[in-house]
C-alpha cells in the first residue's frame, strides 16, 4: 500500500512538472513546432527535446546566478550539460522562443545576450576570445537563425532577421538581415528581408561563388567577342 502512494505520488510530481514547463515554456515550445517539422506534439516536445530540458535547467540556474549562488547555479548547468549535452553558463541572458535543434555541442558563454525567437542548430559555439574580463561574449539579436557548426566569437553583435550558414566562424558585427557564410565569415544582404521562415537551408546565398559566377559571365563574354 505504501509503494502505492509512492507511485501516485511520483506520478502526481511528474504531471505537475509537465503542466508547469506546458505553462511556463509554451513560447519556446510553439517555435519547436513552428521549426521542427518532425516534432508531433507538445509533449512529446516537454519530455524528448534536449534543448527545452537545457533550457529548463537555465533558467532556474539563471535566478541562482542573480541571486550570487553561484557555484550552485554552475552545478546546476553542468548537471544539465551532463544530460543534454548543451552547455549554457547560468549568466548568459536569453530572450523568449528560443529554440535548439537537436543541439548536442552547443556552447552559450556567460556575457552572451540571446534576444527573442533564435533558433540554433547542433555544434554553435557563441564563445568570447581572450582572457579580457567583462562582455566578451556575442549579442544575438531577434529572429537570428545560426546553423550547425557555427562559431560567433567575441564582443561582436548580430543582427536581427540575420541568418549564419552552418560551419560560418563569425568574428565581426553583423548588420540586420544579412547571411553570413564561410571561414572567416562573410557578409552578405538578402535584398534587405527578413530571413525566409521556411529555413530552406540549401539555397543561401554565397558571396564568393557570387563573385565566381560573375567573373566566370564577364569571361565568356570577353571570349565572344574576340
Amino acid at each position: 500500500m505504501i509503494l502505492l502512494y509512492i507511485v501516485l505520488i511520483l506520478i502526481a510530481i511528474g504531471a505537475l512538472k509537465i503542466t508547469l514547463i506546458a505553462i511556463f515554456f509554451n513560447r519556446e515550445i510553439r517555435e519547436a513546432q513552428a521549426k521542427d517539422p518532425a516534432a508531433k506534439s507538445a509533449l512529446e516536445i516537454i519530455l524528448l527535446y534536449q534543448g527545452l530540458h537545457a533550457l529548463v535547467a537555465y533558467r532556474l540556474a539563471h535566478a541562482l546566478y542573480k541571486m550570487k549562488l553561484f557555484f550552485l547555479a554552475r552545478l546546476i548547468s553542468q548537471v544539465s550539460r551532463h544530460f543534454s549535452g548543451i552547455e549554457i553558463h547560468p549568466g548568459a541572458t536569453i530572450g523568449k522562443g528560443l529554440f535548439i535543434d537537436h543541439g548536442m555541442g552547443v556552447v552559450i558563454g556567460e556575457t552572451t545576450i540571446i534576444g527573442d525567437n533564435v533558433l540554433l542548430y547542433q555544434g554553435v559555439t557563441l564563445g568570447g576570445t581572450g582572457l579580457v574580463k567583462g562582455k566578451r561574449h556575442p549579442t544575438i539579436g531577434n529572429n537570428v537563425v545560426i546553423g550547425g557548426g557555427a562559431k560567433v566569437l567575441g564582443n561582436i553583435t548580430v543582427g536581427d532577421n540575420s541568418y549564419i550558414g552552418a560551419n560560418a566562424v563569425v568574428i565581426k558585427d553583423v548588420p540586420p538581415n544579412s547571411t553570413v557564410v564561410g571561414v572567416p565569415g562573410r557578409i552578405t544582404k538578402q535584398e534587405g528581408k527578413k530571413i525566409d521562415v521556411s529555413l530552406d537551408h540549401i539555397h543561401i546565398l554565397d558571396p564568393i561563388m557570387q563573385s565566381i559566377e560573375e567573373l566566370q559571365q564577364r569571361i565568356k563574354k570577353l571570349e565572344e567577342k574576340r
